[in-house]
């Protein structure tokens, strides 16, 4: 096994605050980082709205992951988290980090991975050179809603999926899932992962092809493929936005007989009107993990939280040690988070 580089430290900028503690946490069950830390920064912003970073620890020669999803909250955008990630991997590299990790749960941008239109631009890529160009030596990713985005980057790329912990939440739930239960794909580019969802807990797939409205840019159901008459169903996708796009296949599952909904959700965004979204729809339980924090005002009784930060602690420890990584997700047990 190769040697490690220097000692393993974990940063954080503001958008991933609560799961880069959480990550701490669950390494200092591993001995080898029984004293760990999370590492000793702060990112704030000047009256101008410049971000400024600071690292008030040495990190010369160390393994350094910098946690931070680009995703908005109630009070910056998701441009304000993506320069403070970008600045946090500047100033490392500039004080001679041995190496460093970007670890980025959500990666925004991502669905920006193709020029649908003339003229437009591939956003993705960019964002891909800009983290590199900023100094970063590897990413660790979770669910991006377009896998190939892993090509964009010329450095490693570790992506996590978010599967298995729903896997086995609704295996330790204890259903009978296989005579009541059928999991929906909500478009085509969801269809892989809802695959393996359905093969590992046995139970059948349909499909729904989503359009989006050239005018409006609005969704709609197009097509609907299988059969979900008198089933449970359980919609599995990688991002809830404004939730718009949930209410158009959620009314098109009824037509077709379904009897109660759920949804497995990795990336919880929430954007625009989805809290009155999620209060309306006929969804029972909305699964999401915690790769996006959700303010309390946002915690909604229908929103059921799980952790992935033993997930990330496992992948983190594997990367620091040189060994494979892929096993962690089919291990991972899901931890409900409160609220």
């Amino acid at each position: 096994m190769q040697n490690a580089i220097g000692e393993l430290k974990i940063f954080t900028g503001n958008a991933s605050q609560e799961l880069a503690k959480s990550i701490v946490d669950k390494l200092r069950n591993k001995a080898d980082y029984a004293n760990m830390k999370l590492g000793n920064s702060k990112a704030q912003v000047f009256g101008d709205t410049e971000c400024d970073i600071r690292i008030d620890e040495t990190v010369r020669g160390m393994d350094i992951f910098v946690v931070q999803s680009i995703a908005p909250s109630a009070t910056r955008s998701s441009n304000d988290y993506l320069m403070e990630l970008l600045i946090m991997i500047d100033a490392l590299r500039r004080s001679s980090a041995g190496r460093i990790t970007a670890v980025v749960p959500y990666l925004g941008y991502a669905r920006q991975d193709r020029r649908d239109r003339s003229h437009a631009p591939i956003s993705a890529k960019l964002v891909a050179d800009m983290i590199t160009s900023a100094g970063a030596n590897r990413i660790l990713s979770m669910d991006l809603h377009s896998p190939q985005v892993q090509g964009f980057f010329n450095i490693p790329f570790d992506h996590l999926s978010a599967v298995y912990t729903f896997v086995n939440y609704y295996n330790s739930k204890g259903y009978n899932l296989k005579d009541q239960f059928a999991v929906v794909s909500p478009d085509f580019g969801s269809v892989s992962r809802c695959s393996i969802f359905a093969e590992k807990l046995n139970i059948p797939l349909s499909i729904i092809e989503k359009r989006r409205n050239n005018a409006t840019g609005e969704p709609y159901v197009a097509n609907f493929i299988g059969d979900v008459r008198g089933r449970n169903v359980i919609l599995l996708d990688d991002v809830i936005a404004s939730g718009g796009s949930l209410r158009e296949v959620t009314a098109r599952l009824k037509k077709e007989g379904a009897q109660d909904i759920y949804a497995c959700v990795t990336h919880p965004m929430l954007t625009g009107n989805a809290m009155e979204e999620v209060e309306n729809s006929p969804i029972k339980e909305f699964i999401v993990l915690d790769t996006i924090a959700i303010p309390p005002e946002k915690r909604h009784k229908k929103i059921l939280r799980l952790s992935v930060a033993q997930l990330f602690a496992d992948a983190i420890d594997g990367i620091h040690s040189h060994r494979s990584i892929g096993k962690y997700a089919h291990d991972s047990i899901p931890e409900l988070l409160q609220g």
